[in-house]
């Protein structure tokens, strides 16, 4: 019979380091889903109640794991399932930072306190809803998982934006550590 996941227990399987663990050296077995969901917004919910432990959201964000479609936490010894409705992180903060050499640096900040430098490991793109025609800003975080920008940072970036000529319209664009972002067309 299965064990019910603890989650006070995920601090003594992934020990007391700092930062993000080796989760890709990682291969624990699967012990099925649980009930956690990640909302839009970006609020962790455990069994239909929000988490509001901010150092409990952080540690279960350190190991986060996706493969395909699917999201999981994962420590050395096992791996479930979770829920996320979109992203699994939420993008909050925003420094502009000169760089000498790659031109001005965005440096980006999610709610679970992850700092990433947009780039080419971490690329900036914007989807735009079919129906509505909203776009929806996103940056990669790691291991190909994302976070959706702010309303107010994707409105600081449009702000910051440049518009420049493209083959099949105007564009607006945003550069970040020497790469170039469109955030939409004109």
């Amino acid at each position: 019979m299965q064990k019910p996941f603890d989650p006070a227990g995920l601090a003594s399987q992934i020990g007391q380091t700092q930062g993000i663990p080796p989760l890709e050296k990682w291969n624990p077995t699967f012990c099925g889903d649980i009930d956690m969901r990640i909302a839009r917004d970006g609020s962790w919910y455990y069994q239909g109640s929000i988490i509001g432990r901010e150092a409990m959201v952080r540690l279960f964000s350190r190991v986060l794991w996706r493969e395909g479609d699917q999201y999981f936490l994962k420590t050395p010894v096992e791996k479930v399932g979770i829920q996320v409705e979109d992203v699994p992180f939420s993008v909050i903060l925003m420094e502009r930072q000169p760089d000498a050499d790659r031109g001005e640096t965005l440096v980006f900040t999610t709610s679970t306190g992850d700092r990433i430098e947009a780039g080419a490991e971490h690329p900036i793109r914007v989807a735009t809803d079919t129906e509505t025609g909203e776009p929806s800003p996103y940056l990669l975080i790691r291991f190909g998982m994302e976070g959706r920008l702010s309303r107010n940072l994707f409105y600081e970036l449009v702000e910051m934006a440049a518009t420049e000529l493209a083959p099949d319209g105007d564009e607006l664009v945003v550069y970040s550590a020497g790469q170039r972002f469109v955030l939409g067309k004109l």
